[in-house]
């Protein structure tokens, strides 16, 4: 038979990284994370492009080593990213073009369609996370928010509860009142090393000597 006109060879790749997935347990981690050389624009002050994908790339790694003993899939739309994902031994799920929001509701949807019972979502620049299995002891919605209440830097869902998700400034608020919407129990957990996410200058201080 002839070449697939539509498996290029960077289609093949991606369909390579995502379809050597692990089996998806009871619960379950995603982590979304963008292009490495396009993270974190707003430490342009602080540091050189080269050390800001340098720093994303290693706050994205300690998130998914920080969900040992989960099933983990990274949701993304770059091919480094992917490749990156693999060799940590996450899934991948592939979603180009659907922006924050989009790609982290599919990416749910997904895994609880292969049966996970709980799915954490962790933002990929938690420099400080250690274990994200706690989150996942409680059988309602857990939303740990950022250190100014503000966004969502953690939020495990019950994966059919059909919770709808709205990152962007505010998000904890209407995360908040989602989880009201779909009557599912919520507990929210702050002071914890998952508060803390870097986006600007002055949160470097986290991952500073």
């Amino acid at each position: 038979m002839g070449d697939d006109p539509l498996r290029t060879p960077v289609t093949a790749r991606i369909a390579d990284l995502a379809g050597r997935a692990g089996a998806i347990g009871a619960d379950a981690v995603l982590v979304p994370v963008k292009a490495f050389g396009q993270a974190k624009l707003r430490l342009a002050p602080a540091l050189s492009p080269d050390r800001r994908a340098a720093l994303a790339r290693t706050m994205a790694t300690r998130v998914v080593e920080s969900a040992a003993g989960l099933a983990v899939a990274v949701v993304c739309d770059n091919l480094e990213v992917a490749t990156w994902a693999r060799k940590l031994g996450a899934r991948v799920i592939w979603e180009p073009g659907r922006g924050l929001n989009g790609a982290v509701q599919q990416g749910v949807d997904r895994l609880a369609a292969d049966g996970a019972r709980l799915v954490v979502v962790a933002a990929g620049d938690l420099p400080l996370a250690s274990d994200l299995r706690w989150v996942t002891e409680f059988d309602g919605i857990t939303i740990v928010p950022d250190r100014h209440r503000d966004g969502t830097n953690v939020i495990c869902v019950p994966g059919t509860c059909g919770f709808r998700f709205s990152y962007g400034p505010g998000s904890f608020a209407r995360h908040v009142a989602e989880a009201e919407r779909v009557k599912v129990g919520l507990r929210v957990v702050q002071d914890t090393p998952l508060a803390w996410d870097v986006d600007v200058p002055d949160d470097l201080a986290a991952v500073q000597d």
